[in-house]
């Protein structure tokens, strides 16, 4: 896959960076998108890649910062083969009743609205250049069809997630676009280290949770990515075995 260009969108850390590392690793230029540019300068490093990976500080969540990050990935390699559309905040753990409109909005601006920008951004590129096409695959999570107790905004966007997956398949036809989406369970990232405390369940009580290597999410999204236009992963779920996702409770 030498020679094909990516963007990972919040790459400093956790599920981003695992998918960008995969994706530099199998020789891919990708471009890393997050907030924080230190972050996003050791994960070039780490990488090995050198002028294969392009450091692009942006917020997501504002339209001129996407359009001049993805800009300049076209300038600099002439083409985006990929998005992996991931940054996303999960929102303060507090009941339904106490969010507040701006605990709401800080949620929905980076998981639907940054998620809109960036797949805009890259449609747009995907759909002129010569020949046409790419793939975008979006990070939906578990919780795109099971919420987690006193989860309402992060949940609300993942699920509005799948309805813009869904869309985008249909609307990209026509330039050969793909998208799929991928639900990740579990993975062992600074975000889920709670998880082996122990976190809220459904039936109220407090369990720690089994969580999965996250360079496993990373070969995940190198696996979608690295398929030929003519086929796609619309949905896939990876996540720990022995979470307690499948069963009652």
């Amino acid at each position: 896959m030498s020679g094909t260009t990516a963007i990972v969108t919040g790459a400093g850390s956790g599920i981003g960076r695992a998918a960008a590392l995969a994706l530099l690793g199998a020789g891919w230029k990708v471009g890393l998108i997050g907030r924080r540019r230190d972050a996003l300068e050791k994960t070039a490093a780490d990488s090995g890649a050198g002028t294969g990976a392009m450091v692009l500080p942006a917020d997501v969540t504002d339209a001129k910062a996407v359009a001049a990050a993805f800009g300049a990935v076209k300038s600099a390699w002439g083409r985006l083969d990929a998005l992996f559309n991931n940054a996303g905040v999960s929102g303060p753990p507090v009941p339904f009743e106490d969010l507040t409109p701006e605990q709401w909005r800080s949620v929905v601006d980076v998981n639907l609205t940054g998620m809109f920008l960036c797949a805009q951004a890259a449609f747009r590129i995907m759909k002129e250049q010569t020949p046409h096409g790419g793939r975008i695959i979006n990070n939906g999570s578990i919780s795109a069809t099971a919420p987690r107790p006193n989860s309402a905004p992060y949940t609300a966007t993942k699920h509005a997630i799948t309805g813009l997956t869904k869309s985008l398949s249909l609307d990209g036809r026509k330039y050969d676009i793909a998208c799929g989406q991928i639900d990740i369970g579990n993975a062992a990232t600074e975000m889920t280290q709670k998880m082996a405390q122990g976190v809220p369940q459904a039936d109220g009580s407090l369990r720690p949770e089994p969580r999965m290597d996250v360079g496993l999410v990373g070969a995940a999204v190198l696996q979608m990515a690295s398929l030929p236009l003519e086929a796609n992963v619309q949905f896939m779920t990876i996540m720990a075995t022995k979470m307690p996702l499948v069963g009652r409770g």
